[in-house]
């Protein structure tokens, strides 16, 4: 075995892991180490580790997209959720109007507007983009 070889078979048995993930276990390893690299990284795509942080940021989104895909749903859908998540009622939704409001959009019957999405993603702390 060349002297390289050598050299790149220490290495790889320390990086290998992140390259591959094949189960829960490795997943949640994976994060572990996504998160520490954010920590250590950040946005700074001049740091020595970026391309890793890179790397392994698209190697655990593959395993996502197989392994735990977000299933689509309307934003009323994706309120609904929320609202039984944080055990609320219609009538604790005060940004969307009076609970028979709330109760009509959560029937179908009104549509979310733009005023009521940018309200929700301020309450629940989320992307506007998850109620469209």
């Amino acid at each position: 075995m060349s002297v390289i070889a050598k050299d790149i078979q220490a290495h790889w048995r320390v990086v290998q892991p992140l390259f591959s993930i094949r189960d829960e276990v490795e997943y949640d390893k994976a994060i572990v180490t996504l998160n520490a690299l954010i920590d250590e990284v950040g946005t700074d795509e001049q740091h020595p580790l970026y391309e890793l942080l890179d790397t392994l940021g698209t190697v655990i989104h593959a395993y996502e997209e197989k392994n735990h895909p977000i299933p689509d749903c309307s934003g009323v859908e994706v309120l609904r959720l929320l609202m039984e998540e944080h055990q609320l009622e219609p009538a604790d939704m005060l940004a969307l109007g009076p609970p028979d409001i709330v109760l009509e959009i959560l029937n179908g019957e009104r549509d979310l507007t733009v005023t009521h999405i940018q309200a929700l993603a301020e309450t629940f702390q989320v992307s506007p983009a998850v109620f469209v």
